[in-house]
């Protein structure tokens, strides 16, 4: 999501990056002010899941003229904002999905942090064992456990379909993307695409592994794409329409 507004570009001392609050109806986000030697214009961005503001400015670009432009565009951020599900915090008694089918997460005590997916009368469960505090961590590494065993098979998969090896493979938890290829073969992945259904954990990782033939989004690209993944144009857009929500549930 961006917006902007073209300016006259000039020379003066380059400022470092600045961060700050922003308030936007009431809520109270973190904003990244970056400066881009490249660039010719203010641009504006939410971070998946409405985790936070970023403004790309020129070089020695004044304070006064960013705050001007958050004002003229405040009621812009209230309308994309408002489209952004709730963060909800991972608990017992809520349901988190997995491979696109939802779990309900159930607490239980003991000494052996471990997890397990089970169920029950009410359906699929996700049972974490240990300590209450440490709920939310123990289930972001089931999905970094689960994300490595599967898509790892996945990519093998792929890349003998593309005539190409990847260099690595990587996990993190990225809010501007779900994954990425380097120019050397290094993919990296978010782990919280286990939360999608297969088919869109599928599509994601014969993107990447799409990237290392064609290092762009050109015509040759997607059509490599479609022959890794035939379901691509369904799964992109799952992931464009639900993403968002993936992004916004917290480990922390």
């Amino acid at each position: 999501m961006s917006f902007g507004f073209f300016r006259k570009l000039t020379k003066p001392a380059p400022a470092p990056v600045l961060e700050r609050d922003h308030v936007v109806a009431g809520r109270t986000l973190p904003l990244r002010i970056v400066e881009n030697d490249r660039a010719r214009r203010l641009t504006l961005r939410i971070d998946a899941g409405g985790r936070g503001l970023r403004i790309t400015v020129p070089p020695g670009l004044r304070q006064g003229e960013v705050d001007r432009f958050l004002d003229r565009h405040q009621g812009w951020l209230e309308q994309r904002l408002a489209k952004v599900p709730d963060r909800p915090q991972v608990r017992p008694g809520i349901k988190i999905p997995i491979r696109g089918t939802p779990h309900l997460i159930i607490h239980e005590g003991g000494t052996r942090g471990t997890v397990r997916q089970s169920q029950d009368e009410s359906g699929p469960t996700l049972l974490v064992y240990g300590d209450r505090t440490h709920l939310p961590r123990r289930i972001a590494d089931f999905l970094k456990r689960e994300a490595k065993r599967d898509i790892e098979a996945m990519v093998a998969t792929h890349c003998q379909a593309a005539g190409r090896r990847a260099k690595a493979i990587r996990f993190r938890d990225t809010t501007s993307r779900w994954g990425s290829c380097t120019s050397d073969g290094v993919l990296s992945f978010s782990w919280r695409i286990m939360m999608a259904p297969t088919p869109v954990i599928n599509y994601l990782v014969a993107h990447e592994v799409a990237h290392l033939r064609e290092m762009n989004h050109g015509p040759k690209f997607w059509k490599l794409c479609e022959e890794l993944c035939p379901d691509t144009e369904r799964c992109k857009a799952w992931l464009k329409r639900n993403g968002g929500a993936l992004q916004a549930i917290q480990f922390e």
